[in-house]
């Protein structure tokens, strides 16, 4: 947010919402307070600022994996990411058809060293059938 072009309201009803979603104030009674804006400012404001969450550095790759419809095939690959550093955004999965089932992840890569290491990584654990790259930054 280039600061130096916005009125100072619209700057302090950003402040708020970011105090308000980190849980530093409680209310919006005690955010508005706290930066030095009124009620009625933040309230005309709030829903036309829409916080910027992605980081320039953060990489999204999405995935799509065939597993085995088994117990802990699911759980196996989350800490697998996790354990490359990767953080998943989302993840769905189909309902399971003739003993497998297809899951698509979004994970945020830009702590993970090499991806394909991690797609490798995923595809060596017990009951992944595919990995396969969807997207990638």
């Amino acid at each position: 947010m280039k600061e130096d072009i916005l009125p100072e309201a619209i700057i302090k009803t950003a402040r708020v919402k970011e105090m308000l979603t980190r849980g530093e104030a409680l209310t919006v009674n005690e955010a508005v307070e706290k930066v030095g804006l009124s009620r009625s400012a933040f309230y005309k404001y709030r829903d036309g600022i829409i916080p910027n969450d992605k980081d320039d550095t953060e990489r999204i790759t999405a995935l799509t994996l065939i597993l085995e419809h088994r117990s802990g095939v699911l759980s196996n690959v989350l800490n697998a990411v996790a354990g490359m550093k990767g953080n998943i955004e989302s993840i769905n999965q189909s309902i399971p058809v003739h003993g497998v089932a297809v899951a698509t992840m979004n994970i945020n890569t830009s702590q993970v060293r090499d991806v394909n290491r991690l797609v490798e990584n995923l595809q060596n654990q017990e009951g992944v059938k595919k990995v396969e790259i969807v997207a990638q930054p």
